[in-house]
């Protein structure tokens, strides 16, 4: 063996592997990757897919933690595979599987359905307070005001916080904490007049009084968006909304 590749260093990967066409239940493969020091957990697993199995599934698009793909377990905790490297993790091996409190669709993808409504529930868009009309001119917002709700602009619907909160584990109907950082982007918006309609979602069985504030959301959120921080602004949006309707002469 020549001394270049006596030095090529290797990884254990440790993949939960599963197709429910066909497995009765999940099992763990291993591979031996090699790597280098800017090598990430996804260029592991296009390695393997590439070289060693072109059966492995999983899902990825950007690279560059952006597009929230490629989230998944490793070594137990919610990451992006693309953001996680190598060098940075134990010595292998590496385990990797697919995000918690999901259903397996195979391998390390998982079935998203359930998250997109929530998404979709909570009309992610601006509803503007007042009709414009082109010739009146654009819709203008201070800094200040941009600064209120800016942060929640950033959720890439990775998912990890979904992942993390054993409250979505033990209640798939939750809305969770992507959602309501989506759901306080718009709210918090000068721009936008659909709070109203927002509200039956955040009052709900289901809705912001379902968290126990743990905030293991926030801590593995990769674009630091501060989910736990959106979920109490609209508690006290909920509970403010109830006592002022029961305000004399308010509104039924």
């Amino acid at each position: 063996m020549s001394e270049a590749a006596a030095a090529v260093k290797t990884v254990e990967l440790k993949i939960l592997r599963y197709s429910p066409a066909k497995d009765d239940k999940p099992t763990f493969g291993s591979f031996e990757v090699p790597w280098t020091d800017d090598m990430s957990v996804l260029q592991a697993l296009q390695t393997i897919k590439d070289t060693l199995d072109g059966t492995l599934a999983f899902r990825w698009s950007c690279r560059m933690a952006v597009c929230g793909s490629c989230g998944m377990m490793i070594n137990g905790k919610p990451q992006l595979a693309c953001n996680t490297f190598i060098r940075n993790l134990p010595p292998g091996p590496i385990t990797v599987e697919p995000l918690n409190n999901f259903p397996i669709e195979r391998d390390l993808v998982v079935e998203v359905g359930g998250f997109v409504k929530k998404i979709e529930s909570i009309y992610p868009y601006i509803i503007p307070k007042e009709p414009k009309t082109v010739e009146q001119g654009p819709y203008l917002q201070t800094p200040a005001q941009m600064a209120a709700y800016e942060s929640f602009s950033d959720c890439i619907n990775c998912m990890l916080c979904y992942a993390a909160c054993p409250q979505f584990g033990e209640n798939p109907d939750f809305i969770g904490p992507g959602a309501m950082a989506l759901l306080q982007r718009y709210n918090g918006d000068s721009r936008d007049g659909g709070q109203k309609l927002r509200l039956a979602l955040i009052h709900g069985e289901d809705g912001v009084w379902s968290c126990t504030a743990v905030g293991v959301c926030s801590d593995v959120c990769p674009k630091h968006v501060d989910p736990a921080n959106a979920v109490n602004q609209n508690k006290t949006n909920s509970a403010l909304d109830f006592f002022l309707s029961h305000l004399p002469g308010a509104a039924r």
